[in-house]
């Protein structure tokens, strides 16, 4: 039934996707945040409803004049270039057959992503985006949080199966990227059922990346949390508050959590850990010994950890961005993701110079 539904929402979509392509590609971004097919049984579990959805939208944006060409930015070079970078490396990756299955995934985001930027520049249609992005994710913060709190917070909370956000320590940090955008809807909503709801999801997302057992997350919201003190206007009553949260937070944690939180100090007596430094050495080596291209996309697997890791028997993700490009696509391609990281802090911090002193762009 669940597989009947679901189709029937994406066909009957499809006109809307087609006459207002910013629908679709609101309806790609939950598709792809929130992966509700993944919680079919049938054939829609791998029905390529992303890609139909997507290429709707894409054919009504040729025939729509309701698109702006975007605002000339750096940003939109440096993405520009890593693609022709992850082109050029991937003509050379030493796994051929993963790397071009894992270019089309890339290619086919980075693509959405410029006909987002065509179809988003009003400040109604931000708000959409955001309200799409934060539900989708926010969507299994709650469910987690809801979760921990009937188990008193015993099992680790986990992502939907066979997408990005799977993995604990993967859905940790998707929730940490929306809780700064939980913090400003609740701060800019004027409504106060649904500014009541935004409050609360602040409070549910810090539980649920509590929950998931992930030390990442924990030091990460711990950088999320100090950076949003400092932003803050009312900063005792943001301490107060902080102060009162993490109180209840480590009166409710059982003592597992309390355990696997230690080892963060003692890192290099847990397996978990040093399988991670193992993976970035193995980035480094590989990097080292090809550090123009790289090893391509998907050289992270058993094969190539034979001839660069220093433990060629324990497999593991780097769990980091940095090394994952530093051995997928060289220095070059580390280079530029660096670039693009700083010039968008760079410009973050401009637009808000500019915004000052301009209560209607009090918002940005």
């Amino acid at each position: 039934m669940r597989d009947y539904l679901f189709l029937a929402f994406i066909f009957s979509a499809l006109p809307f996707c087609f006459f207002r392509p910013y629908i679709g590609a609101l309806i790609w971004v939950w598709l792809g945040l929130m992966n509700p097919h993944r919680y079919t049984w049938g054939i829609a579990y791998t029905f390529p409803s992303a890609e139909l959805v997507a290429g709707a939208t894409l054919l009504g944006l040729i025939f729509s004049s309701d698109k702006e060409p975007p605002l000339p930015a750096r940003e939109l070079v440096l993405l520009f270039l890593l693609e022709i970078w992850f082109t050029i490396t991937t003509f050379y990756a030493l796994q051929p057959e993963q790397a071009w299955e894992q270019w089309g995934q890339v290619s086919k985001m980075l693509l959405m992503t410029f006909v987002i930027l065509l179809l988003f520049q009003s400040k109604k249609r931000l708000d959409l985006l955001l309200i799409t992005m934060v539900l989708s994710i926010g969507f299994y913060a709650f469910k987690g949080a809801i979760f921990g709190i009937v188990t008193g917070g015993k099992y680790t909370v986990w992502g939907p199966p066979e997408s990005f956000i799977t993995d604990n320590n993967a859905l940790a940090l998707a929730e940490l990227m929306i809780l700064p955008f939980f913090v400003f809807m609740a701060r800019e909503e004027t409504r106060s059922h649904w500014r009541l709801l935004y409050q609360l999801g602040v409070v549910l997302v810090i539980l649920a990346i509590i929950l998931s057992y992930s030390r990442g997350g924990l030091i990460g919201l711990v950088v999320v949390i100090l950076l949003l003190w400092v932003r803050s206007r009312k900063k005792l009553m943001a301490m107060a508050a902080i102060g009162v949260g993490v109180f209840l937070a480590f009166s409710f944690v059982p003592p597992k959590w309390m355990d696997r939180m230690k080892t963060i100090t003692t890192y290099s007596q847990d397996s978990s850990a040093m399988s991670r430094i193992n993976g970035w050495q193995f980035a480094i080596n590989l990097a080292m010994d090809r550090p123009v291209l790289g090893g391509g996309f998907g050289v992270f697997d058993e094969e190539m950890f034979k001839i660069y890791a220093p433990r060629p028997d324990d497999v593991y993700n780097a769990h980091s961005i940095y090394f994952r490009i530093l051995g997928e696509h060289g220095f070059p391609g580390l280079f530029l993701l660096v670039l693009l990281v700083i010039q968008s802090l760079a410009s973050l911090r401009r637009m808000r110079v500019l915004a000052r002193g301009h209560p209607n762009l009090g918002w940005v």
